[in-house]
């Protein structure tokens, strides 16, 4: 599914992150930058050792939720990973969509401040930080929409979906916001 928005283009696909010929790609990470599983597991396996190297060197502090960070990707077809940590799921009332649109925004900001024309992005905080998926949908596809408005930047924004059911609730969204 590809849609238009001034000279950009948004395009949700279902796929592997890891395997995205782009400038940057996002990674689903956790605060202490610490490696996990899923998305982030995906990107330290096949990015190698380096973008952990660069993490614990760069950022020992780890990085809070609602932010993001950047490395060069390693083995990664892609020049660039932007590790945004969303927030976990804790029932809504403690701020969840305003982290999760931060975290977004952020790696779209660092995009643009290192001239990438093209980047993909995960479902973030979707796997084990339980964020309801169509909820999760609705504030990753807004800040990216509202960001592009604003910004005319980056050119190309890829939603690499890993399931059937992500890619659904992504395209269910997207139909909605963009009729």
């Amino acid at each position: 599914m590809i849609v238009k928005i001034g000279g950009c283009q948004l395009e949700l696909i279902q796929g592997d992150i890891t395997t995205q010929e782009v400038d940057a790609i996002a990674n689903a990470a956790n605060s202490a930058l610490a490696g996990g599983g899923g998305v982030d597991g995906a990107i330290h396996a096949g990015g190698g050792p380096q973008i952990m190297q660069e993490l614990k060197d760069q950022y020992p502090e780890g990085c809070p939720t609602g932010s993001a960070v950047v490395t060069s990707a390693g083995d990664l077809p892609a020049r660039y990973v932007l590790h945004a940590v969303g927030p976990v799921w804790r029932g809504g009332r403690e701020g969840e969509p305003e982290l999760l649109a931060a975290a977004y925004r952020s790696c779209l900001k660092l995009a643009v401040e290192h001239n990438c024309n093209s980047i993909a992005f995960p479902a973030i905080s979707t796997g084990v930080y339980n964020y309801p998926l169509d909820q999760a949908a609705a504030v990753a596809l807004k800040a990216t929409l509202d960001f592009v408005k604003w910004n005319k930047k980056p050119q190309q924004i890829r939603f690499v979906l890993f399931n059937e059911g992500t890619y659904g609730a992504f395209s269910r969204m997207l139909d909605e916001l963009v009729p």
